[in-house]
């Protein structure tokens, strides 16, 4: 009764029913005129008073001057260009329903994680560290962690970093977010691959930038010479080592050229390096961070491919020059959290169950892989078919003329998750025009029926031109 009394009393004053100045009953009337306790209606008033409505002194209990902010707040609920005019970055960040399963890229094999050694790496934290963990930690994450990474880092993936250079993130959207609010401010310029990863357009939407998509081809990015003049970038997203979608490499060639000419034009390169882990072919491809000394690189990666998802902890790799001046952004951007999952994880990286866990995923994987392909090839042999040597997922290019957004659409209804090359480009061509089919989540003997019916769909809609 009392937040129904408090509600309809803030309404009649924010609509506007009773004025600034107006004489409230006093509690004793109210109360009989409602037919509830007296104290029901003294709380109300004082919960009013609190809130800054109401004014109680001994003349009673009056209504307080503000209606210029009711007005003001009014005719901007009002007014929905406004509103849709502030909300305009944020529509440009497209969504694809999740609850579909099979053959969803991106997806690792949860069910072949080693929970047993994780539970013991989790109680090992606990045992030795509560409760001064239950606090808050360092911001930029915990140190033992921060090393164990670094170290993993410069051994198996050539970047040449310490632990102080590490910043412990949620996951790779978080660091692409840092990387936004740290170097850039709205209307500054940043290239994305196209098509590419749709985390990283979203978080140069938010920061309102200006937004150019770049081609890839086979070799990775490829920039024309001119753009570096006409659209100097401030920050530009690449995946060197596995092209999120088409699996292609980016050369050394370009690699050099593309960390030549950023420092030139005072540009930053973000390099993702989602899934390098998981190469199936020869050695893996080492990051463009440790190409060169000093290299204008943000190296940022995640633990979502590697162990699984639901742990949301992700790093950013910062140079030197940039950790020394953005310090004290960073402590008061970060709250340091997850504190005791972040010193399991380093236990499960020093104990080396992380490498041996990589390792019975990469030939997990490399099988699944193996029977997509078949699979695939079995009903698409002149088709097209992008990646292969390393992550976990394969592209199948379809014909221009077939709405790849619609197979997936009918896809969903038998529950299979494959993606929609088109979505991957902010400004799609008729190449982009395919199927991203993830292999990590789905077991070996449910990928040829899934994409049996795949193939039906496209069958369907070549029929139907």
């Amino acid at each position: 009764m009392q937040k129904q009394l408090i509600g309809h009393l803030k309404q009649k004053i924010l609509m506007g029913s009773l004025p600034a100045g107006s004489l409230l009953p006093s509690s004793r009337v109210l109360a009989e005129e409602l037919g509830v306790s007296r104290n029901t209606v003294v709380i109300a008033y004082e919960h009013l008073v609190a809130e800054g409505y109401v004014l109680a002194d001994r003349q009673g209990t009056r209504v307080i001057s503000i209606s210029n902010v009711v007005g003001y707040v009014q005719n901007t609920i009002l007014e929905p260009i406004s509103l849709a005019r502030r909300l305009e970055p944020f529509s440009r960040i497209q969504s694809q329903p999740v609850s579909k399963t099979l053959l969803l890229p991106g997806t690792p094999a949860i069910d072949r994680f080693p929970v047993s050694s994780w539970r013991r790496s989790l109680i090992r934290a606990i045992d030795s560290s509560l409760p001064h963990t239950l606090g808050y930690g360092i911001p930029t994450g915990e140190p033992v962690l921060r090393d164990a990474i670094a170290t993993y880092l410069s051994i198996v993936r050539g970047v040449h970093c310490d632990g102080s250079q590490v910043i412990i993130t949620e996951g790779t959207q978080d660091a692409l977010n840092l990387c936004v609010t740290l170097l850039t401010n709205p209307n500054d310029i940043a290239w994305v691959e196209d098509p590419g990863y749709r985390g990283a357009k979203a978080a140069f939407y938010a920061g309102d930038l200006q937004t150019i998509p770049v081609r890839v081809d086979q070799e990775g990015l490829t920039v024309p010479p001119d753009m570096w003049r006409t659209h100097p970038p401030k920050l530009i997203y690449t995946s060197p080592a596995h092209q999120y979608p088409t699996g292609a490499v980016l050369s050394v060639a370009r690699r050099l050229d593309l960390i030549a000419r950023a420092m030139q034009a005072g540009a930053w390169l973000i390099e993702d390096d989602y899934d390098s882990e998981f190469r199936h072919n020869g050695e893996s491809i080492t990051s463009m961070q440790g190409l060169v000394p000093d290299a204008p690189v943000l190296y940022i990666g995640s633990f979502s491919k590697t162990m699984f998802p639901a742990l949301r902890i992700g790093f950013l790799v910062l140079p030197r020059t940039i950790i020394r001046q953005a310090q004290g952004a960073l402590h008061e951007l970060l709250r340091g959290g997850h504190r005791l999952e972040q010193l399991a994880l380093a236990h499960f990286i020093e104990s080396g169950e992380f490498g041996r866990h990589l390792g019975r995923m990469r030939r997990l994987y490399r099988e699944r892989q193996r029977v997509l392909r078949d699979a695939l090839m079995k009903h698409f042999a002149e088709t097209q078919i992008l990646g292969g040597n390393a992550g976990m997922h394969l592209t199948l290019k379809l014909p221009p003329h077939i709405n790849d957004r619609k197979i997936v659409e009918d896809a969903h209804t038998h529950g299979i998750a494959a993606r929609a090359l088109s979505t991957f480009s902010i400004a799609p061509t008729e190449q982009e025009c395919g199927l991203v089919i993830g292999y990590g989540n789905t077991h070996a003997e449910d990928i040829p029926d899934a994409v049996n019916i795949l193939a039906q769909l496209i069958q369907d809609a070549l029929t139907s031109q």
